[in-house]
């Protein structure tokens, strides 16, 4: 018969121990799976750290904005979706990204006038949002403040006419 005991400050050391490795895997999953998220555009650039690198993200949907920013926010993704933000969700799923996954977490979104939207160059009233965790961009939207106003993804709409 084989007999071992265990003094309690070792089962302490112990699992001390496994809730840091635990730990540790849980934020390297929660970082993959951040990186996976942002991966989904492809060939996207979607670095977002520096003022150059959302302006480069923009420009690779064709929009030009303005050198400086109209708002920079904070913004809690809610923990539980209502209808807005599943509609909101909606946009980001359709173009490769999904707000879920920062459900309860703080981001930051930069807002910026749009210079080149087709049928309002001059109304200064198209914004793009862009929305950044972590130095990536996981979300976003081109809207317009009008009272009658649209807002869709980053991809700029086919304003092409048939027979024109």
């Amino acid at each position: 018969m084989f007999v071992y005991s265990i003094k309690s400050k070792q089962i302490k050391l112990m699992l001390l121990i496994l809730f840091v490795v635990v730990s540790v895997v849980c934020l390297f999953v929660l970082a993959r799976d951040s990186e996976e998220t942002v991966d989904k555009n492809g060939t996207l650039t979607v670095k977002a750290a520096t003022h150059e690198e959302r302006m480069g993200f923009l420009s690779q949907f064709g929009w030009e904005i303005d050198e400086e920013p109209i708002e920079v926010t904070e913004v809690i993704i809610p923990a539980e979706f209502d209808d807005v933000y599943t509609n909101y969700n909606a946009i980001q799923t359709a173009q490769g990204f999904d707000l879920t996954v920062y459900a309860g977490m703080r981001v930051k979104r930069w807002t910026y006038a749009v210079k080149n939207y087709v049928g309002y160059e001059n109304k200064n009233c198209v914004r793009a949002n862009v929305l950044v965790y972590n130095g990536n961009v996981i979300g976003g939207d081109v809207c317009s403040v009008e009272l009658d106003g649209f807002m869709h993804g980053f991809e700029m709409p086919n304003t092409d006419t048939k027979g024109t």
